[in-house]
């Protein structure tokens, strides 16, 4: 690629046959493994490959929202062993800056690492958006919401609020939480429950698009959670809530919200602006980096956070890096398209959205998903990998 400051300039090997392309990986989630396995896939072992990420495991935390209510933690894979079996290597150490003209990172542990292709998957900040909620992680599952759960079933709790900030936010796991609640009250004969959903979008779920948010809408009305939209909260004060514009007061709630998201800030790469998320073009290389730095999931720009899209954004980086160390000639560009499921609490809501232009999706709900049914989040090269661990009987190991 030439210096990547025009999005829709070409992709140019870096030479065919070559057997010293360098190639790091920062990160050790979703996007990060992802781009691991697309690009041994796709170069075989002409490459050399190091993964710098912090974590000693790879956790499928998309599944932690069903730990508070008793379903077990998410799986968790060692990364020295994921890291393995693609023929790669692995350091413990973080990202600290890159030097696009020099072609290396320096890491937290004081390293210079040379490249000569580079992809930062290493996801976002958290901010914390009110200081009299409760915020929910998926770091830390059961203890931020478990309580609550135990409360909701022993009649302790009788109203609960789910307010989504402003921002890039993660919205899944805050529906997911606000109807398993409701399930869980109701299969306890809890009966007198009140649930609130706060939220700023026009109508549930509306990003992803006009089929997926009737249905979610739906599902929240059966589910007696009081929808919100258009709506912005204020909690001036523990157990209390405003909704503007509406002017509706609630009182003696339990506040829960997700974590506002910023981005990295990277130095020496662009976005270290007030949000800090990282530009990307359509092959996900990061603009004026010199063509060689590539970005994906929750630290790139693309306003939707979502794991699989973050897989799909390390697929196309993959397939870029490719071309660069000459094992093919084309890359396709990255085109989203979310797929995954919604957890409910009782039949699972699978959905799929494309964006068609800057505001307008075409969505879809399944019934039967035409991927696999247990892929939480679709990742092309990491869902089958996972499944072949536990084929294996290697699959995961918990805390």
């Amino acid at each position: 690629m030439r210096d990547g400051t025009d999005g829709n300039a070409e992709l140019e090997p870096y030479g065919h046959g070559m057997s010293d392309f360098r190639v790091v990986i920062c990160g050790g989630g979703i996007a990060a493994v992802e781009g691991l396995l697309r690009l041994r896939r796709l170069v075989g072992d002409s490459v050399d490959i190091e993964l710098i990420a912090p974590n000693e495991e790879l956790v499928y935390r998309p599944m932690a929202v069903r730990e508070p209510f008793a379903s077990g933690p998410p799986q968790r894979y060692p990364l020295r062993e994921v890291v393995r079996d693609c023929g790669a290597d692995w350091t413990q150490d973080s990202l600290a800056w890159v030097d696009p003209d020099a072609r290396a990172i320096h890491t937290e542990g004081g390293r210079r690492v040379e490249y000569d292709a580079l992809l930062v998957a290493i996801g976002a900040r958290h901010i914390e958006p009110y200081k009299h909620a409760s915020t929910f992680r998926d770091s830390e599952a059961d203890e931020s919401y478990h309580g609550i759960v135990q409360d909701v079933e022993g009649g302790y709790s009788r109203k609960l609020a789910f307010i989504q900030p402003v921002g890039p936010v993660w919205p899944l796991p805050l529906y997911e939480l606000a109807l398993m609640t409701a399930e869980r009250a109701e299969s306890m004969d809890v009966r007198d429950l009140e649930l609130a959903f706060v939220t700023p979008e026009p109508r549930p779920l509306a990003v992803f698009g006009g089929a997926v948010s009737e249905v979610v809408t739906n599902r929240l009305a059966r589910a007696g959670v009081k929808v919100y939209c258009n709506s912005l909260a204020r909690v001036p004060a523990a157990r209390r809530l405003l909704i503007e514009p509406q002017g509706v007061e609630l009182r003696d709630q339990r506040i829960i919200t997700m974590p506002r998201i910023g981005g990295p800030s990277v130095r020496g790469l662009p976005g270290a602006g007030a949000h800090g998320f990282i530009p990307i073009d359509k092959h996900c290389a990061v603009p004026g980096a010199g063509g060689r730095v590539f970005a994906a999931g929750d630290a790139a720009n693309y306003p939707i956070k979502h794991g699989g899209l973050g897989a799909q954004m390390a697929d196309a980086a993959a397939a870029a890096i490719a071309v660069l160390a000459g094992s093919q000639a084309k890359a396709p560009a990255f085109n989203p398209v979310i797929r995954g499921k919604l957890l409910t609490g009782r039949e699972p809501i699978f959905m799929s959205a494309h964006p068609i232009g800057a505001e307008t999706f075409e969505s879809e709900v399944f019934d039967t998903p035409p991927w696999p049914a247990d892929d939480k989040v679709v990742a092309e090269e990491l869902g089958p990998y996972l499944a072949g661990r536990a084929a294996t009987g290697t699959s995961s190991r918990g805390r």
